[in-house]
């Protein structure tokens, strides 16, 4: 049985009705993971906050490796957290799941 990253899980289970168009759902997996990167407090009770950072992060990155719709020239993109800002793989710095990462100790100017 072939082992699927949890992107394209996500992304497959997102277009249960059009079995083959779960690449275009690549971006809204990845929102979807963007979100549940911060617990909720009944998570931060149960286990270890920053494992659970880490796995998210190692699964957003994995988003790179599954194929993109439009083989056209265009960049694979995605969008912040809130959908606003449009943002390619390499956008911010050489970690691709850095776009998601809520910096500690850092404040906005």
């Amino acid at each position: 049985m072939e082992e699927r990253s949890l992107i394209e899980k996500l992304a497959r289970h997102l277009s249960a009705g059009e079995p083959e168009a779960w690449p275009g759902k690549v971006e809204a997996a990845a929102s979807i993971l963007a979100i549940m990167k911060e617990p909720d407090a009944a998570m931060r009770a149960a286990g270890d906050h920053d494992a659970w950072e880490r796995m998210i992060d190692a699964a957003l990155r994995e988003r790179w490796q599954v194929p993109q719709p439009g083989a056209g020239g265009d960049v694979p993109g995605g969008a912040d957290e809130e959908g606003d800002m449009r943002l390619t793989q390499d956008a911010i710095g050489h970690d691709r799941a850095d776009w998601v990462h809520l910096r500690k100790g850092e404040t906005s100017s």
